[in-house]
């Protein structure tokens, strides 16, 4: 995997995946305040939530569950001194199909945090992790 990131002008940046896609980021600076994107941060956690909720997406298709809809929530704590790497991520699913199975969401979900998010298990380093989910029925 491959990644390039280049600077553009005060706190904006341009990242550019291996696969093609690029993305802008940054914080604010200056007296204007403008952001051009996420901060560098937000995209970590956006991609830990990312990572998470397409396994559970996956298990849940292989089991067979009728899903249509998976949204992570996420809520994090970031240390007060530098680094400041993330020490609490709370993942929130919301989970919606028709007739879904309780156990099977929670399994998925725990899969995931346990067993194969890889960003997961990378945060677990410094962060406490914990996650919960509610389901909602679709219309038929």
């Amino acid at each position: 995997m491959k990644a390039e990131i280049k600077w553009v002008e005060k706190r904006t940046f341009l990242g550019k995946s291996g696969s093609g896609f690029t993305l802008p980021f940054g914080t604010a600076s200056g007296e204007d305040g403008i952001r051009p994107g996420p901060s560098a941060m937000e995209l970590v956690l956006i991609g830990t939530g990312g990572c998470s909720a397409w396994d559970v997406v996956q298990i849940l298709e292989k089991g067979r569950e009728n899903i249509d809809d998976c949204v992570c929530k996420l809520d994090a704590e970031r240390a007060n001194e530098d680094p400041m790497v993330f020490t609490k991520i709370h993942m929130h699913f919301i989970v919606t199909g028709r007739g879904l199975n309780a156990d099977k969401v929670a399994r998925a979900i725990s899969l995931s945090a346990d067993k194969y998010c890889s960003a997961s298990a990378m945060m677990a380093k410094t962060a406490d992790g914990s996650h919960d989910f509610e389901l909602v029925e679709s219309g038929a």
